[in-house]
């Protein structure tokens, strides 16, 4: 058998097509990242009005989430940090997981090769969830203190 031959690999059972959730999430962060374009082309004058900064003030915690992703489009890792530095750090790990997903699930459909798949227990996608809404609320909390 030649090398190239033992780098491929065959799905044993029917292709799955994507999940659903991983297409929403990609149209999510497609959308996002056309909306900080047109943000930015636009002179900054729109933007995704927050209901909860309009009726009473408070910063949520994705507040600054469109201004965080035109900074970055213009290369302002300051000012992107200075509108919403949560975001900015779970954003491109939430990217990278996703894009690895899709990656893997492209290669496999086109009978390249096949990628582990990123997975985790029940359990552990418990505690994520529940830690993520923690971490979200105490930043939208400590976020209006001041």
């Amino acid at each position: 058998m030649s090398l190239s031959q033992s780098v491929v690999l065959r799905p044993t059972g029917p292709v799955r097509p994507l999940d659903r959730r991983v297409w929403g999430l990609s149209a999510v962060g497609v959308g996002g990242f056309a909306l900080a374009g047109v943000y930015q082309l636009s002179n900054q004058r729109i933007g995704i009005p927050c209901i909860l900064h309009a009726t009473t003030g408070l910063n949520c915690p994705l507040c600054g989430s469109t201004r965080m992703a035109a900074a970055l489009l213009r290369g302002d890792l300051d000012a992107a940090w200075h509108f919403n530095p949560v975001i900015l750090v779970l954003g491109p790990l939430a990217g990278i997981a996703l894009g690895y997903q899709v990656l893997a699930w492209a290669l496999e459909s086109l009978r390249l090769v096949r990628l582990p798949r990123l997975s985790m227990s029940p359990r552990a996608a418990d505690w994520l969830i529940k830690g993520l809404i923690v971490l979200l609320v105490a930043y939208g909390i400590a976020r209006n203190l001041n």
